[in-house]
């Protein structure tokens, strides 16, 4: 069993600690909310846990089938044991269907289902909002070696279709999602979390939105939304 110690970062939903193995790190999944980087600020009742709940049923679902990821293990409801990783800053987004930002910035229509996946790459940075990026700038930048970015771009394309086929599975639609990577001994990890924070999910046969979307639109049901993905994912498993 591993201390916690003391904390290492704090972000907008998240805290990591330090334990007494230096190689892993304690996860902390918050109740607070943010949206429009950082605009808006809340909390959501219960998002805590159901986020680390959510996250690790994906990433042991991910491990099985080969995608490397920094979960270990549970501490808690809402803690888990991590891998203690350089995180690359470098955020990698995937939209399966057209929604959110993308409309708005290239006028497509919410709901447009794309032939095939569209990769996007933001630079990790709150205080330039996270701002879109291309492979040159993650090359000219140094954020990421031609190897790493070629592997985290792989990575998220394997890793698009086994979620899809979990969402699909739990009579879910993933709509998008954003993923981050860190570094480990010269390996790469999905890190951060797989949630209704970070993914768009929509219900297979009517459309309801189920995730962060709900608080960012005050659509209200946020919990709710947040504890159904869980409750359907649960029944994978």
């Amino acid at each position: 069993m591993v201390t916690k110690g003391k904390e290492i970062y704090r972000g907008k939903a998240k805290s990591l600690y330090y334990t007494d193995d230096p190689t892993v790190a304690i996860m902390e999944f918050h109740d607070d909310a943010t949206a429009f980087n950082g605009l808006k600020k809340g909390s959501i009742q219960d998002k805590g846990h159901c986020n680390c709940q959510i996250s690790a049923i994906f990433f042991e679902k991910l491990k099985e089938r080969g995608i490397r990821n920094h979960f270990q293990g549970f501490v808690s409801e809402r803690e888990m044991l991590v891998n203690c990783l350089k995180i690359l800053p470098v955020e990698v987004i995937v939209r399966n269907i057209a929604a959110g930002s993308l409309c708005k910035r290239l006028g497509v229509e919410p709901g447009v289902v794309f032939e095939k996946p569209v990769l996007e790459l933001c630079l990790k940075s709150d205080e330039l909002g996270d701002p879109f990026i291309n492979d040159d700038h993650v090359l000219a930048l140094k954020l990421a070696s031609a190897e790493q970015l070629s592997e985290m771009k792989e990575m998220t394309l394997k890793i698009n279709e086994i979620l899809k086929e979990i969402t699909s599975a739990a009579n879910l639609i993933l709509v998008d999602f954003k993923l981050e990577f860190g570094v480990q001994d010269g390996i790469l990890y999905l890190g951060d979390e797989i949630s209704p924070d970070t993914c768009r999910f929509w219900d297979a046969d009517t459309k309801k939105v189920l995730d962060k979307d709900r608080f960012r639109n005050d659509m209200g049901e946020v919990t709710d939304a947040y504890q159904e993905v869980l409750q359907r994912l649960r029944r994978l498993t």
